[in-house]
């Protein structure tokens, strides 16, 4: 029998009124005696997808649109007054913080925006942000690009790009634009000691290793070496299997982290000798053990399965903490 760790499944003022409040006093005083306005005060301009967008020097309340992005900016401690609370295969549409940062956002006394098909932009307006970010992967980041000309108009609106998945790069981007650049290079050094440290006290299992998901669908989708997840396994010193390759360069699936692999090669791209299972809310794995398209794999027979939690599949600085955590209790 495998060794398996299970988790539950879970789907101010502006400058202008600044400037003016300035030239008011120079009129009653001399030059001299005008108070400087400070050299951070106005609002910076940052380069995004969608050109060079002004934003505040320090926002104090800002909206996010994308679950996936709301760790980055309580590990910033940015000051946010609404967020969307979706992340895949932990939360769901009934609502409620996503497990790593709810207390944070209950503390803030963040509120939840509206999940729905549509975003709500009434629910945006009615949180009176002087920042919106989103963007980054799922259908959140469709929406935003969708709504993006209603958003902009409603506060400054950052989108990360959608082929932004390193959650290196997403976390910069969050910080730039909240104006919490400062804190992110002692936030990825904490990362990569603990990088560090994972690696020197983990065995790692011989062979190679490739990554199956569990998804409502029920079908066989499998993670491409070249997204985050494997990446930071193979940072770790496991082996990843090539297969992209044996799969015939597949399509891959939305930000290029999953690819569908047919019944009939499962038993070719799958057979790397380890298998890492995340369960997206599809059938759990006691389930696809009893399913004869799964249990002939060769980690399946053999045992070497070893199931990670849905936040590693698309990791924010949160979800890779995690996953060394739960990698370094498992080996």
């Amino acid at each position: 029998m495998s060794t398996l760790i299970r988790t539950p499944r879970r789907w101010g003022v502006t400058a202008g009124v600044l400037a003016a409040a300035v030239v008011a006093l120079a009129g009653c005083s001399s030059p001299a005696q005008a108070p400087a306005e400070p050299a951070n005060a106005g609002p910076r301009t940052i380069q995004t997808e969608q050109g060079a967008i002004e934003v505040p020097a320090t926002p104090q309340r800002i909206v996010n649109l994308s679950g996936g992005l709301g760790g980055y900016l309580y590990a910033l401690d940015a000051p946010v007054v609404a967020t969307d609370t979706r992340v895949l295969g932990v939360t769901n549409l009934q609502g409620g913080f996503p497990p790593a940062w709810a207390s944070k956002a209950q503390a803030a006394g963040t509120q939840a925006l509206p999940a729905g098909e549509q975003l709500n932009i009434e629910a945006v307006a009615a949180a009176k942000p002087d920042l919106i970010i989103g963007g980054g992967q799922g259908i959140t980041a469709v929406q935003a690009k969708e709504n993006y000309d209603r958003l902009k108009a409603i506060a400054p609106t950052v989108l990360v790009p959608q082929n932004v998945t390193a959650w290196q790069d997403q976390l910069r981007r969050v910080a730039e634009a909240s104006g919490k650049g400062a804190e992110v290079d002692g936030l990825i050094s904490g990362y990569e000691n603990k990088l560090a440290q994972t690696r020197s006290a983990i065995t790692v299992p011989q062979g190679a290793f490739a990554v199956l998901l569990s998804l409502p669908a029920d079908k066989p989708y499998l993670v491409p070496e070249t997204a985050a997840l494997p990446q930071q396994l193979t940072a770790l010193g496991f082996q990843p299997d090539g297969v992209l390759a044996k799969a015939g360069n597949p399509q891959l699936f939305g930000s290029g982290d999953s690819f569908e692999v047919s019944p009939e090669l499962l038993g070719t791209v799958a057979s790397a000798p380890n298998l890492f299972v995340i369960n997206l809310g599809g059938p759990t794995l006691d389930q696809l053990e009893a399913d004869p398209r799964y249990s002939s794999l060769p980690a399946f027979r053999s045992g070497n399965l070893h199931e990670l939690p849905a936040t590693s599949y698309r990791p924010d600085l949160d979800g890779a903490t995690n996953t060394l955590t739960v990698i370094d209790q498992e080996f």
